[in-house]
């Protein structure tokens, strides 16, 4: 198997600029495969529509959520929220052959491989507290009170889990439980929508935002689950860092007004395994 593993992350094809980028995205031979790592768009139908586009193009696609995945949005037909409508995303996905969280890991073979592609979703449970904040509670008073708050506190809903940190909760058990299972003679590739560590988050300028972006509980695995890379988005930071050894590509494009200043034409795509054709 030749071709290489490309990933990307929040398209927001919402934006009008964005739509034109994505639609412009072509792989460099018919055996790359593409990773996904979340907030493709808000409204149910240029998800599905991004996905088809992007699954008739590469010979493999695997998709985690985002935040923006999971809103119920005024603008979307889809009413429905939280459990419900991740699960629809799901079957949507599978509907078009798109891999999910949901599937059986895939292994790539290519260039760099075998690695046993492990797409996650996870969310956050506001353990990434700015500091000064010992509690949840003081941690959103300070965002609240600086104006910096993630809009998922009015549209990402958790039904039917108490609040979104005991979502995040299950996940982390499920996934984890999933990861122990998997052949411990394979390195990884982990792809969550939010950064697993929370290095990445100290370069935002508003500490207080970081408290939406994951959870401590998974410091440890990109050690501990033989990570040999880690692709993340959420941010709008793209870049290369390593944390113990290990590679993190943050792949975001991210919105008009931030991509625009690194150029007038971004590659939404991040090479992870393999070379140039």
């Amino acid at each position: 198997m030749a071709g290489s593993l490309f990933a990307t992350s929040d398209l927001h094809v919402g934006y009008a600029e964005n739509r034109q980028i994505v639609d412009r995205i072509e792989p460099e031979s018919a055996d790359d495969w593409l990773v996904v790592a979340g907030d493709v768009g808000e409204r149910f139908d240029d998800i599905e529509r991004t996905l088809r586009l992007l699954r008739g193009r590469f010979a493999r696609v695997i998709w985690a959520p985002g935040n923006h995945e999971l809103w119920t949005h005024a603008s979307d037909p889809v009413r429905l929220r939280g459990e419900h409508r991740y699960r629809d995303l799901v079957r949507m996905c599978r509907d078009i052959d798109v891999l999910t969280p949901e599937d059986d890991y895939a292994v790539w073979r290519g260039p760099g491989g075998p690695v046993t592609i492990a797409p996650l979703f996870l969310l956050y449970d506001y353990t990434f507290r700015p500091p000064g904040a010992d509690t949840k509670e003081e941690a959103l008073r300070q965002a609240y009170d600086k104006g910096v708050v993630c809009v998922d506190e009015m549209v990402l809903h958790p039904d039917p889990y108490p609040d979104r940190e005991a979502w995040c909760h299950a996940r982390v058990a499920l996934s984890e439980r999933r990861l122990a299972a998997a052949d411990p003679a394979m390195p990884t590739l982990l792809v969550n929508h939010w950064p697993l560590v929370r290095q990445p988050t100290e370069v935002l300028w508003y500490p207080e935002f970081a408290q939406w972006c994951g959870t401590v509980l998974t410091a440890d695995w990109h050690v501990r689950f033989r990570a040999a890379a880690v692709v993340y988005g959420h941010l709008h930071i793209p870049r290369t860092t390593y944390y113990d050894g290990v590679r993190f590509e943050e792949v975001s494009l991210g919105y008009p007004r931030e991509w625009i200043r690194r150029g007038p034409t971004p590659d939404p795509l991040r090479r992870i395994f393999g070379t140039p054709s």
